[in-house]
C-alpha cells in the first residue's frame, strides 16, 4: 500500500500508527529511531487529501500522539484535565494539518509539466522534492513553534528534537535551536520518504539520499567546540529529598523541608560553593516562620555557601512560586518568581469563563499564582547563575534571557511529585538535555523526588539521582560564557520557519497533486 493515500479512510490507520509510534520515542520507552518512522507515517498520510479530510485526519493524529505523551497527567488530577490538554492539542494539530495538506500542494505543484532529456531530469526532481520537504518540514514546525506559546502560554512538550535528547541529533539545537534542529529532522525524513517511495526518474535516484543525510549529520560533530567551557567550575550541592510534595498529598506543613534537610544533613560540612534545593522543598516559607527560617539560615551557615531553594512566597495579595538565594545571617538577598505558571494547574485562566463550567475539577486550583517580572540569573559569588523552575524548561524566551544576562550555568529547581512514578519527570530530563546543549551551559535539574541530574553542556550527565530516592549529588560543573550558533540565529529563524510554513495557506497552486 503506497504511503501517500488519497482517501481518509486509508490515511487514518497510517496516522495512528505513525502517532503512536512517535510517541514511544519519548521515555518511556525511549526508542528515538522510531520517532523517524513515525513521522515517514505520518506526514505522507496527509498528502493528497481534502483539507477538511486533513482536519479530521489531523484531530486523530493529535490525539492519539498527546494522548499517549502526556498520560502522566491522569496519576492525581483523572480523565477530565488530561482529555482537556490532549483535546486542545489535538485542535491545533488539526489546524497543522491542513497546513500540511496545503504544503504538499505547494511542493507537488513544483513537479515538472513535460519529460526532459535523462540529464535534466534528475536536477529537476531533485529540486522539487527539496522545496517539497522544505515545505512540509516547515508546515510540521511551525505548527509546534505556535502550540509552544499559544494558547494561554502554550504547551510545548513532545516536540520532535525532544525525542532526540539521547541520540547524537540532539547536538544539531547547539547550532539550529529547537525548532530549527526539528525543521531538519522532519525535512530529511520528508525527503527521504519521497526518493525511496515514488518511482525513481532515472538509474542513481536512491543516490539523492547521500546530500540529505550529509546535511543532518555535519553539524553535529561541530557541536563540540560548544560544549567546551571556560575551565573554571561551581561545586554544587544539589539535594533530592523524596518527599511526599504532591499538589494534594496528604501531608502535614513541613515535611518536605524535613525530608530535604534529612537527605543532606550528614554532609554539611562538604566543601562547597552553592546548595541547591529544588521547586518548593521548602514547603513552609522561611519568610513567614520563625522555625524554618531558623532552619535555612542553619543550612546555610553550616555549608559556608549560599543555598538556592523554592518556596512560595507573597507580595501583598499576590502569591508567587519563587526560587531564594540566601545568604547566612542575612537572609535572601536575590530571588525569582515563575515566569510560566502552569495554566489550570498553577493559575486559571479566564477564572470567571472556566471555572462555572467545572466547578468540582477548578477547585482544585483554589488560587493564582502570579507570573513573575523578575530577572532569570543570580550572582553566587561572582558566578552569573541562570535560574528557572519546572515547566519555565520549555519557554525559549527565558533561556535567551538567562544566556543574553551572563549566565555561566543554569539550576533547574523542580517538583514532579505530582506525575508518581510515571515517565513525566524523565521526559523533562530529556528537555534539559536539550537545553543544556542548545545554551552550552551545564545544568542542574533538581527535583523532590527525581530524576535529578547534572547535565554537562555536551547533554551527558555529570551526576545522577535516581528517583524515588534520597540522595545528594556533589559535583565540580563547568561554567561557559561561549554562545552557541542556536542562541544567535534560533529565534530568527524559527520566525523564517513559521512564515515559510504558512505560506502555502496564502498561494494559489499551479494544480492539485
Amino acid at each position: 500500500m503506497s504511503v501517500f493515500p488519497r482517501t481518509l479512510a486509508t490515511a487514518l490507520p497510517q496516522g495512528v500508527a505513525g502517532a503512536w509510534l512517535m510517541s514511544q520515542s519519548f521515555p518511556e520507552p525511549g526508542i528515538y529511531p522510531l520517532m523517524f518512522v513515525g513521522l515517514a507515517l505520518v506526514i505522507p498520510a496527509f498528502r493528497r487529501l481534502h483539507l477538511l479530510d486533513a482536519l479530521a485526519l489531523g484531530s486523530v493524529v493529535g490525539f492519539i500522539y498527546y494522548g499517549f505523551l502526556a498520560d502522566w497527567t491522569t496519576v492525581y488530577l483523572g480523565f477530565l484535565p488530561w482529555f482537556g490538554l490532549v483535546g486542545v492539542q489535538a485542535i491545533l494539530v488539526a489546524v497543522g494539518g491542513v497546513m500540511l495538506t496545503a504544503a504538499w500542494r505547494m511542493g507537488d505543484g513544483q513537479r515538472p509539466r513535460r519529460t526532459f532529456p535523462l540529464f535534466d531530469e534528475h536536477p529537476a526532481t531533485m529540486r522539487m522534492r527539496i522545496v517539497t520537504a522544505l515545505l512540509v518540514s516547515a508546515a510540521w514546525t511551525s505548527r509546534e513553534a505556535i502550540a509552544a506559546v499559544w494558547p494561554f502560554g502554550g504547551f510545548a512538550w513532545g516536540r520532535v528534537i525532544h525525542s532526540q535528547a539521547d541520540s547524537v541529533l540532539g547536538h544539531l539545537v547547539t547550532w539550529w535551536g529547537t525548532s530549527g534542529a526539528g525543521f531538519l529532522v522532519v525535512a530529511v525524513v520528508t525527503y527521504a520518504v519521497l526518493v525511496l517511495t515514488e518511482r525513481p526518474d532515472y538509474d542513481s535516484g536512491r543516490a539523492d539520499l547521500i546530500p540529505a543525510l550529509v546535511a543532518l549529520l555535519v553539524c553535529v560533530p561541530l557541536a563540540a567546540p560548544f560544549a567546551v567551557g571556560t575551565g573554571d567550575t561551581i561545586r554544587v550541592m544539589a539535594v533530592q529529598g523524596n518527599s511526599n510534595s504532591a499538589l494534594f498529598a496528604d501531608r502535614q506543613p513541613g515535611e518536605s523541608i524535613t525530608d530535604h534537610y534529612t537527605a543532606m544533613k550528614d554532609v554539611l560540612d562538604e566543601d562547597v560553593d552553592v546548595v541547591v534545593w529544588p521547586e518548593n522543598a521548602a514547603d513552609v516559607s522561611p519568610l513567614s516562620n520563625d522555625d524554618a527560617y531558623e532552619l535555612i539560615d542553619h543550612i546555610a551557615r553550616s555549608v559556608d555557601a549560599p543555598f538556592v531553594f523554592g518556596t512560595i512566597t507573597w507580595e501583598g495579595d499576590e502569591s508567587f512560586n519563587s526560587v531564594l538565594q540566601w545568604q547566612a545571617g542575612v537572609g535572601p538577598v536575590d530571588q525569582y518568581d515563575k515566569i510560566h505558571p502552569v495554566p489550570f494547574a498553577e493559575y486559571l485562566p479566564a477564572r470567571e469563563f472556566f471555572y462555572p463550567l467545572a466547578p468540582h475539577m477548578f477547585d482544585m486550583v483554589p488560587r493564582d499564582y502570579s507570573f513573575g517580572t523578575r530577572d532569570t540569573v543570580f550572582d553566587i559569588d561572582g558566578v552569573t547563575a541562570g535560574v528557572n523552575i519546572c515547566y519555565d524548561i520549555v519557554d525559549d524566551s527565558i533561556f535567551r534571557s538567562m544566556v543574553a544576562s551572563g549566565a555561566e550555568v543554569i539550576l533547574a529547581p523542580t517538583n514532579n511529585a505530582d506525575f508518581g512514578r510515571s515517565e513525566q519527570s524523565i521526559q523533562q530530563l530529556g528537555i534539559a538535555r536539550i537545553r543544556a546543549m542548545e545554551t552550552g551551559r551545564a545544568v542542574v535539574n533538581t527535583s523532590t523526588v527525581g530524576v535529578s541530574a547534572i547535565i554537562g553542556p555536551d547533554g551527558r550527565d555529570i551526576a545522577r539521582l535516581e528517583p524515588f530516592t534520597k540522595g545528594v549529588m556533589i559535583a565540580d560543573v563547568p561554567l561557559s560564557t561561549v554562545i552557541t550558533p542556536a542562541m544567535i540565529v534560533g529565534y530568527p529563524l524559527e520566525q523564517a520557519i513559521i512564515l515559510l510554513g504558512i505560506a502555502p495557506l496564502f498561494v494559489r497552486n499551479r494544480r492539485n497533486a
